[in-house]
């Protein structure tokens, strides 16, 4: 059947879609059928599917206020970036508010421009930071080629990738002499769930104050909670100059995201114009949503979830490899994790097919986000997930991944 519309990251001809239809807590109704959400639909669904809380706080904002502009005054928008500003490290000041993660890394790449009066930026090839095309030529993956040439100015380094150990940042640095800012991921998430040694952001973190570089931490995926965490960065111990937020931020029941500001950048703008601004600027649905999502994610204690069922995922990462022969390895981080496959492009599709079929959802990768062949499955579920479900989860993805490892040749 045609749609009337696009569906993004793939051609139009046989495009994969899902007739999501609501949901409850880890479980998402998809025509018809309970699936077990392992993904957290786009990595946003935090809190769970159908949070009446969060519905029912979007509606009470559109009866007060549903219309601004970026000029507007209003409690909640205030509210809401006192509230972020209190679970960023020590001197964070400001925050920017946009529409979402690729559009809060287009905006931290703006801001640190006219800080640093530099145009240069560096990231990683195994990254991901948005869509828009900033964000898109920061990003390492696959989709900045779609598009290219995307802006001037930017350096891939290969840091996390297969093979490479420590950190090239410091030395490209170095080499470059007039780079403006440093963007990563905490933890790499989309790409295979990346995760740093020790003293790499440190390593990195003084490279930057060395050479005047901002350093950017890209927290759209990897922040509120996913980690086990409130902020993926609290693993490594270090202050960054931005941190960009999204997905979670709101999650997933409106449209929001943010640059959260260090006051050593912030001051910049206290007389000199900030080039930056949206129509839909904090726009009261989304501030409504992101409020009530994080007395949600505290009162529901969601991030301390997130850490006390690491070690049961772990686990369960752990008896898939040992026991089927396609699973070679894993790495996981809070309710995160990746599962490197050994599997053809055309298992991968299956895979894709049989996990709706034993109704579970998970990300499935292929060479083209992880730069290498075999495939690898990300698993992010809600946070609200209990341990029993996510057991059955993993039950339902090693009958998937058995059935997919012997049905293609």
């Amino acid at each position: 059947m045609t749609r009337p519309y696009f569906f993004t990251w793939q051609a139009q001809s046989g495009a994969e879609t899902v007739a999501l239809e609501g949901g409850e807590g880890a479980w998402m109704q998809v025509a018809g059928r309970r699936v077990l959400d392992l993904g957290a639909l786009v990595y946003q669904a935090n809190a769970g599917h159908g949070h009446r809380r969060i519905v029912d706080a979007v509606k009470a904002q559109a009866d007060r206020l549903c219309l601004t502009m970026p000029s507007a005054d209003y409690p909640a928008k205030g509210a809401l970036a006192e509230a972020l500003l209190a679970k960023a490290p020590p001197g964070f000041s400001k925050v920017f508010f946009c529409l979402g993660g690729s559009e809060a890394n287009e905006n931290a790449l703006k801001i640190a421009r006219m800080h640093t009066g530099r145009y240069k930026t560096l990231s990683r090839y195994r990254s991901y930071h948005g869509a828009t095309m900033g964000a898109v030529s920061l990003t390492g993956d696959w989709r900045r080629g779609e598009v290219a040439p995307g802006i001037p100015g930017v350096v891939h380094v290969l840091d996390l990738d297969d093979g490479v150990e420590g950190t090239q940042i410091p030395r490209v640095l170095e080499l470059e002499g007039d780079v403006g800012a440093v963007f990563l991921e905490p933890v790499v998430g989309a790409n295979g769930v990346l995760i740093p040694p020790p003293g790499y952001f440190e390593q990195v973190r003084r490279a930057c104050d060395r050479h005047g570089a901002l350093l950017v931490l890209d927290e759209v995926l990897t922040g509120f909670g996913r980690t086990g965490r409130f902020f993926a960065l609290e693993h490594f111990g270090i202050t960054p100059d931005l941190i960009t937020v999204g997905k979670a931020l709101t999650a997933g029941y409106g449209v929001l995201g943010a640059v959260l500001v260090h006051e050593r950048v912030a001051r910049t703008f206290d007389e000199r114009v900030l080039a930056c601004g949206l129509t839909n600027y904090a726009h009261p649905l989304g501030v409504a949503a992101a409020l009530e999502a994080l007395r949600v994610y505290e009162e529901e204690r969601l991030v301390e979830r997130a850490a006390e069922l690491a070690p049961t995922l772990t686990e369960l990462c752990e008896e898939l490899v040992a026991e089927l022969p396609a699973a070679q390895s894993y790495r996981s981080i809070g309710l995160l994790a990746a599962i490197d496959l050994d599997l053809g492009e055309a298992a991968l599709g299956r895979l894709r097919e049989l996990l709706w079929a034993h109704d579970v959802f998970a990300h499935v990768k292929g060479s083209r986000q992880l730069r290498r062949g075999g495939g690898a499955l990300v698993v992010s579920p809600p946070l609200c997930i209990t341990a029993s479900e996510l057991r059955e989860g993993f039950r339902r993805l090693k009958a998937a991944l058995r059935d997919a490892a012997t049905s293609v040749p």
